[in-house]
């Protein structure tokens, strides 16, 4: 067995995202890009699908790691009987090419490493022509190469590079391993101490511009980061994950590739973003999305590519047996050709967002003629007019039949306020304001009498069902009701009565053989709609029940700050795809909204409906 989800620390450059386990082994790695093929796949197999593992040679009695005060920078502390040495794992942003820096510093004693580097392109299935180099290899297979720096002797052995070495105390011994085009001339290598220093400065030049100053602050700032590496600088798209695969049920069916840009989750990505001061983060966005919408912007898709990309084919790696057994690993994703009516709403959610704080004048001026979301809005609003009543898929992606999901028609409702609220602001007199007020308040009327139920004291799921939903929990949050109506206060009771374990919230009961979704039973506890269920108990004024929520929320942490998707209260363990952007920017959110009370992002957003 492998480690547990929770042992994995992350290490990026904004481009792509590699896995560290305490052991030493970075198990994942996709290059160039965070959607791109895996050249270390152990995650999702075994060792022999790719890693490259730097440990101690004698047992080691202890493990400790933080990140570097307000970086990227993984240091991970190995003691042994002999002594105490550091591995310090980062990437460059600044790099020419993605470009993986290890460091081993001695600390105490002496300790002897070892090393053993197994690069296998193409998520496992394909093992490189490997050829020596002056100071290291070249690994090299279609049109990925890699070449691998070292100021340590290296052997081949059984298709693996390994080398042992020894670390004294103040010594340092450093390794890089860069991506590059096989076409081109292999680059030169980077000094790793160099590197690490510019490295550094780089983070800590970012977090400095952070404006966050409420409580917990450094958790926000390590999710801030967290996000940050999930972005995509290049096109400044935002991915939902880093990992494909990680089951949301160990052994089960449920997984699935978030390394794509969901424009939900980056929508919700873009308002922690600009509750913290990263407004060029949240500009480079609305850019892609310019671009990726290109043609029939009011026929979004629901995901893209980092580059843009639509075709997002779903396929299955039937190689690899999977993380502790679940399979099918799969990569692209299906849900990409799904309807998903939330979508709209989230979009011009953040788009609102944007207009209306003082941080997201830039993004406005950025955009000539209309602003955030400028020429997309009409185009937008135009095809939501022709499509707000038909059913869709929801939020969770179902794979069963379409059906009148409550909470998307919420969401087609916060479309039209919010559009509505942007024209008013930014004075679009041209635009059908009255008629969209018009469906605005026939969407309303229809959710409340055709999405509540009255034996249930609750809104349901989709209408005509008596089943609950933990999306059901944004209905306060977005305004769509004041948190003190009794109805938001019965579906909150609801949700606690039927979809907690353990304190934490399902997203909606999967244990029913004929599962609303489509696949067999089964999964965790989902952290985003946990956090939903904070805010609500704030709103509602149950601040004592909401803080110990949150608490609790916050001890998921791993370590080193990170969140998955899903959490198992039985087994006490992590679940689904790391670090899961959901998950990050709800706590920053949340955090938020519990330190700045009446001022914060939650009771303003109740105040925007």
């Amino acid at each position: 067995m492998g480690a547990l989800i929770e042992d994995y620390g992350i290490i990026g450059d904004t481009r792509t995202v590699a896995l560290v386990d305490r052991s030493g082994s970075i198990d994942w790695w996709c290059a160039p890009r965070i959607d791109s093929g895996a050249c270390f796949a152990a995650l999702v197999g075994e060792p022999r699908h790719g890693r490259w593992l730097i440990s101690t040679v004698e047992p080691t009695e202890e493990v400790n790691r933080a990140y570097h005060p307000d970086t990227l920078v993984l240091e991970t502390i190995h003691r042994t009987a002999g002594g105490t040495v550091a591995v310090i794992d980062f990437m460059s942003p600044d790099a020419g090419d993605p470009t993986i820096f290890r460091v081993v510093e001695g600390r105490e004693g002496t300790v002897s490493m070892q090393l053993e580097l197994i690069a296998r392109f193409d998520y496992g299935s394909i093992i490189p022509w490997v050829q020596r180099t002056g100071d290291g290899l070249t690994l090299v297979a279609g049109g990925d190469g890699l070449v691998f720096s070292s100021p340590i002797p290296l052997q081949g052995r059984d298709f693996t590079t390994v080398a042992e070495f020894s670390v004294s105390k103040g010594q340092q011994v450093g390794f890089s391993l860069a991506w590059y085009p096989a076409v081109e001339m292999p680059p030169l290598a980077l000094d790793p101490l160099a590197a690490l220093r510019r490295t550094e400065a780089w983070w800590q030049t970012w977090v400095g511009r952070c404006t966050y100053a409420g409580e917990w602050r450094d958790d926000v700032v390590r999710s801030l980061i967290t996000l940050k590496a999930l972005s995509y600088a290049p096109t400044g798209a935002i991915t939902a994950a880093a990992t494909t695969s990680l089951p949301e049920q160990i052994g089960g069916v449920r997984n699935w590739d978030y390394r794509y840009s969901w424009l939900r989750d980056a929508s919700f990505t873009l308002e922690a973003l600009l509750l913290s001061g990263y407004t060029e983060e949240a500009l480079a966005w609305h850019h892609w999305l310019r671009r990726a919408v290109a043609g029939k912007p009011g026929d979004v898709q629901i995901m893209y590519g980092v580059g843009g990309e639509r075709r997002l084919t779903e396929l299955e790696l039937d190689w690899l047996p999977g993380y502790e057994g679940s399979r099918p690993v799969r990569i692209g994703n299906q849900a990409s050709e799904q309807f998903q009516l939330d979508v709209f709403g989230e979009v011009l959610d953040a788009a609102w967002t944007a207009v209306r704080s003082e941080m997201g004048q830039r993004v406005v001026e950025h955009q000539d003629p209309h602003g955030a979301v400028g020429d997309l809005l009409p185009e937008m609003m135009q095809h939501l007019e022709s499509v707000w009543n038909h059913p869709d898929d929801s939020i969770w992606e179902i794979r069963g039949p379409r059906r009148h999901f409550t909470h998307s028609k919420v969401m087609a409702w916060v479309a039209f306020d919010r559009a509505i609220r942007i024209a008013d602001a930014l004075g679009w007199d041209s635009l059908p304001i009255d008629r969209w007020a018009d469906l605005r308040d026939e969407i309303h009327e229809q959710v409340c009498a055709r999405g509540w139920s009255e034996a249930q004291q609750s809104f349901v799921q989709y209408y005509g069902s008596e089943r609950l939903d933990s999306s059901l929990l944004m209905l306060a949050r977005v305004g769509f009701l004041p948190p003190t109506d009794p109805r938001i206060i019965g579906t909150v009771d609801a949700i606690q009565r039927e979809l907690v374990v353990d304190g934490f919230v399902l997203r909606y009961a999967t244990e029913d053989i004929d599962t609303v979704d489509g696949l067999p039973p089964g999964e965790g506890t989902f952290l985003l709609t946990t956090f939903w269920l904070a805010d609500n108990l704030a709103l509602i004024g149950r601040r004592d029940e909401a803080m110990a929520l949150f608490e609790r929320l916050r001890a998921l942490q791993n370590d080193v700050g990170l969140f998955s998707e899903e959490y198992d209260p039985v087994s006490g363990r992590m679940l689904g795809n790391v670090p899961q952007a959901f998950s990050h920017l709800a706590f920053i959110i949340s955090a938020a909204s519990l330190s700045m009370g009446e001022h914060g992002p939650m009771a303003k957003r109740t105040r925007a409906g």
